[in-house]
């Protein structure tokens, strides 16, 4: 009883660890992307940019997401209650879903002003719009790079989601960069070449707005855990004392927490107290063993039967 009540405390510290990086994470990339997109938004303004302005939509959009992770995770941990009991973890991806209807909007708008604006006249851009363009490219990269570590590590979907938005963001930030040489020392040939920038951010916000829908969506909808999880709840809990096969496993992503459904094949033959106790084992084994599983429901079933 004290080497389980032990594993559950280690479990409770290594998952307080992946909330805490997640967090960290969530308020970097806010923090950066919040800079960018004023930096972006003053620097299109004043320089006559307006895919260097679109484009700072995108970065307070990627602010805002960060800001609703953050919120989320903080939610997630609250303990489950007699209205929620299998906990708050849901609420991580009803931000992230939240947080793509505003891109899609954002992304519409901007549609609707680079249509506005296509044959008006603009002053030719500022050099340091170019300057502002590139540093976006190398921050986002390197917030990249990082969100997208933590997420492997702790399998936060919505810091992942985050972190391919920055990727996408750096892309984007690279076609005003392209947009904004082109328009300033290309010649009066391209001096739409900013207006051109402007729809291809306006595509890449659509996208980072439908992939990170439809992955919340697919969490909302009770998706099927990935493969590898899935096959490691089986190995441990077929390495259980009692247990003869696995019969069905169903396993609901809920935020960085797993919910799981198992059917494990015992003896026919043994009494209802074994089988209750196998049953037990089994659930005990996965929430200590697997750091992301809050909760199991191991239903016994006969083998051969």
């Amino acid at each position: 009883m004290v080497r389980m009540t032990d594993a559950l405390a280690a479990k409770h510290r290594a998952l307080a660890e992946l909330y805490r990086q997640s967090r960290r994470a969530a308020v970097g990339g806010a923090v950066v992307t919040l800079a960018l997109g004023v930096a972006k938004a003053i620097g299109g303004w004043a320089g006559h940019s307006l895919a260097l302005l679109s484009d700072s939509v995108h970065s307070f959009g990627d602010s805002l997401a960060s800001l609703s992770i953050l919120g989320a995770l903080v939610w997630a941990q609250r303990p489950a209650d007699r209205e929620h009991p299998y906990g708050h973890m849901r609420i991580e991806a009803i931000s992230a879903l939240v947080v793509a209807l505003l891109l899609l909007c954002s992304g519409v708008w901007l549609l609707v002003e680079a249509c506005h604006h296509w044959n008006v006249d603009r002053p030719e851009p500022h050099g340091y719009g170019v300057v502002i363009a590139a540093a976006s490219v190398l921050l986002n990269e390197g917030l990249f790079r990082y969100s997208r570590r933590v997420a492997r590590a702790t399998g936060s979907q919505a810091v992942l989601a985050a972190a391919w938005d920055q990727r996408l963001d750096a892309f984007g930030s690279l076609i005003v960069l392209w947009g904004l040489c082109l328009t300033k020392w290309g010649g009066p040939g391209l001096a739409h070449a900013d207006g051109l920038a402007v729809f291809v951010v306006v595509a890449i916000i659509f996208w980072a707005a439908g992939h990170l829908g439809w992955e919340s969506l697919q969490e909302l909808m009770d998706r099927q855990a990935d493969e590898t999880l899935l096959a490691q709840i089986r190995h441990a809990a077929s390495a259980v004392p009692g247990v003869r096969a696995i019969e069905k496993l169903h396993v609901r992503k809920s935020g960085l927490e797993h919910l799981v459904d198992i059917h494990v094949q015992v003896d026919p033959q043994i009494s209802v107290k074994e089988g209750h106790s196998i049953g037990h084992r089994v659930k005990e084994t996965l929430v200590t063993d697997i750091v992301t599983i809050r909760d199991v429901l191991v239903h016994i079933e006969p083998s051969g039967g």
